[in-house]
């Protein structure tokens, strides 16, 4: 019979203890130790959640082609999750009033547990199944780089005129805490954003990782407006976030780093974003998240009698141009492994540039030779020549 470490001891009591006060406000168990999608949820979220008879913990969990939820009772939750953290899951994050916690667990059930003592840690009010929209962000409480970048009041409420842009953040935000699990969780997180902006999304990414998942990061910010950069400097050094920086320079000739663990290009344009996911891939990024903008490298190459009706209307071609640059795009970083999507950022009524590719590197490249088949066949049929292809010419070579 196994006998319980101290550790275990003390943080079930705790648990218990959390959960008789109704401090305990959000559990996230990920990277599980069982490869098998079809038994073992790749992430589980345990939320409080408001039921007819009375205040129950949902534990919701997230298959590869399902979402499940459990009911469990107050009295059993913690024993459950004790359960979970030790033979199921390698990290759990707990969210409680005044303290965040991050826990590792090694093939013996071991645990590693990083305490973060906060002041003000965002309550999760119990949920009812007639809610609204969960956001990871939430209107109602004063986030402080909204409320310096004008999205919010002082006291939480989203100002009109920025429902949308509050909108794309979480969007956004989704789309990472989708892929969090790639990016490493046994040291700093070493991520850039190239062609940075006001940097709305660059602040939200270090506020989300740092406050809501209490990760260590390291993020720079690039762009070539002098008087942004000197902008979202201040505003980082007033906000104390200590790990994030900004830099006045150009993407294609950006080389302070040599390694890098996420890679964020928004709306750069036409082959600037090729150079992105170029130096993405050579760093051996383990995400990149790339919203392209103005792709005007193939629209004067295309030439195929099949497509005519496609291409002898410039509107048309147009469209089909920058579809196929990124369809290329993500037909590349299939060819060198990995696993590619394509998603609508926001929503199209405020812009068509709402594209997103989304890509995850897999522990091991393996070079899909098909989809390399493929790529050329698309190439010839539309007579081009991709600038990614020349840029990933050693990787490709490498991976072969």
């Amino acid at each position: 019979m196994n006998t319980k470490s101290s550790a275990e001891v003390q943080l079930e009591q705790e648990l218990v203890e959390w959960i008789e006060q109704d401090s305990l406000y959000q559990v996230i168990l990920s990277s599980p130790k069982s490869k098998n999608e079809e038994l073992t949820a790749k992430k589980i979220i345990v939320r409080p959640v408001q039921l007819k008879q009375g205040l129950y913990y949902q534990f919701e969990s997230y298959y590869a082609n399902k979402v499940l939820h459990e009911n469990v009772s107050p009295a059993d939750t913690a024993e459950k999750l004790m359960q979970l953290m030790i033979n199921q899951y390698k990290q759990t994050n707990i969210k409680q009033k005044h303290c965040q916690l991050h826990i590792l667990t090694n093939k013996k059930g071991q645990l590693t547990i990083k305490r973060k003592e906060v002041e003000h840690v965002k309550e999760i009010a119990p949920r009812t199944h007639n809610r609204q929209k969960h956001r990871l962000l939430e209107e109602g409480k004063p986030i402080a780089f909204l409320v310096e970048l004008g999205i919010m009041t002082a006291d939480g409420k989203v100002h009109a005129k920025k429902q949308d842009k509050f909108k794309q953040i979480n969007r956004f935000l989704e789309m990472v805490e989708d892929v969090v699990d790639a990016l490493p969780n046994d040291r700093t997180i070493k991520i850039i954003d190239f062609g940075c902006g006001k940097s709305y999304l660059t602040f939200a990414l270090y506020h989300y990782l740092t406050i809501e998942r209490n990760r260590s990061v390291d993020i720079i910010g690039l762009d070539l407006k002098q008087d942004v950069i000197a902008f979202c400097n201040s505003l980082a050094q007033k906000l104390q976030y200590d790990q994030l920086k900004f830099i006045v320079g150009d993407i294609a000739d950006f080389n302070e780093l040599s390694e890098a663990d996420m890679v964020v290009t928004l709306h750069a344009c036409d082959t600037a974003t090729d150079a992105a996911i170029s130096k993405a891939v050579t760093w051996g990024a383990a995400v990149i998240m790339s919203v392209p903008c103005c792709q005007h490298e193939l629209f004067p190459q295309v030439k195929s009698e099949l497509l005519a009706p496609l291409l002898t209307q410039g509107l048309l071609k147009e469209r089909f141009s920058a579809l196929a640059t990124d369809g290329m795009r993500g037909q590349l970083l299939e060819v060198i492994g990995y696993k590619v999507q394509m998603l609508e950022f926001i929503d199209p009524e405020h812009t068509p540039k709402n594209l997103m590719i989304r890509a995850v590197r897999p522990k091991a490249l393996t070079f899909n030779q098909s989809k390399w088949e493929q790529y050329h066949a698309f190439k010839s049929l539309i007579g081009v020549e991709h600038t990614l292809e020349k840029l990933l010419d050693e990787e490709l070579l490498k991976n072969r």
